[in-house]
């Protein structure tokens, strides 16, 4: 009976064995194709799951099923009127059918060099063929960064926006349609081509920002004289508004002190004529207010009108 126990645990462990040999499992992102000497057998696994295979004979090739990233390789490309861009491209694909991925490319690293060879050529011949406000724009829109300046005649010509017959986002689809056919074989289906960035070679580069910092200092300099005229204009009025305040008030002032010293006389007037010989006592007190101090000298005679009130009030001497 020990024989026969160490017997059943032995083919336990065999067919153990042997099930984790040809069991295996596919997962939502994965596709497999199995193959037997190198040559595919049954249909490919698109479905997630477990499946089983003749073990140490077949083999699971696992391919990605979920969408793929192609990033392009940045260059230098001539338009149709001959600017030099530096482009760089990015793309989106997927694999389809995993047999014919197999057979040809293999796998995802020899997969990523036959999308260049047939991306990149597509991308420099739509380029080449097309001006380059064809590459950088969509739309005849308005720009709308000039709309409100007037640049001088030297520089409008040169500012003038042309009219597109294509654009960029057909352009993209010209690639995608001139790619896709040479991928079929492959067993890949190319989702989306875009060009992911365009910009000058250093060059030409320098002399357009050359070209934009002039016209912006143009445009600069025109804002700063319209806000000197318009800084002027309101000093000139905030100027007039002063002067026209300052003698409205200046008119008033005097009719109303006119008015205050005519009525001032009056009550004096009134005041005064009560009493004359007052009026001429407060009168001489205030000359003699006036003319005298403690260092005046004066030789008059006694009888002089002027020093009537002293000799009227004045002591007599022991």
């Amino acid at each position: 009976m020990r024989s026969n126990a160490i017997i059943g645990i032995g083919v336990f462990i065999a067919l153990c064995v042997v099930f984790y040999g040809s069991a295996f499992t596919v997962d939502e992102t994965e596709q497999v194709v199995v193959t037997q000497f190198g040559k595919v057998v049954g249909e490919p696994k698109l479905n997630p799951g477990i499946y089983f295979r003749l073990p140490f004979i077949q083999r699971p090739n696992y391919f990605p099923k979920n969408i793929q990233a192609w990033d392009g390789e940045p260059g230098q490309i001539p338009t149709l009127d001959k600017t030099y861009l530096w482009v760089d491209s990015f793309a989106r694909w997927r694999i389809v059918d995993p047999v014919a991925f197999f057979r040809t490319v293999t796998d995802k690293a020899s997969a990523i060099n036959r999308l260049d060879e047939i991306i990149n050529p597509a991308v420099r011949n739509a380029l080449t063929s097309h001006p380059l406000i064809e590459t950088v724009r969509n739309s005849n829109r308005k720009m709308t960064s000039l709309e409100n300046v007037d640049l001088s005649s030297d520089t409008s010509t040169d500012s003038e926006i042309k009219m597109i017959q294509t654009g960029r986002e057909k352009l993209n689809r010209q690639i995608l349609e001139a790619s896709q056919p040479k991928l079929g074989k492959f067993g890949i289906e190319l989702l989306d081509v875009k060009i992911k960035r365009v910009n000058y070679v250093k060059k030409v580069r320098d002399s357009v920002y050359g070209r934009m910092i002039a016209e912006r200092k143009q445009m600069a300099e025109k804002i700063r004289s319209e806000g000197r005229g318009e800084a002027q204009r309101i000093a000139g009025d905030k100027e007039k508004d002063l002067k026209k305040i300052q003698s409205e008030a200046y008119r008033k002032a005097q009719e109303i002190k006119g008015k205050a010293d005519a009525e001032a006389t009056r009550i004096y007037a009134e005041a005064f004529s009560l009493d004359p010989e007052f009026y001429t006592f407060i009168q001489a007190l205030t000359i003699y207010q006036s003319s005298l101090s403690k260092k005046s000298r004066m030789v008059l005679s006694t009888d002089n009108d002027f020093l009537r009130y002293l000799n009227r009030f004045s002591v007599p001497s022991e």
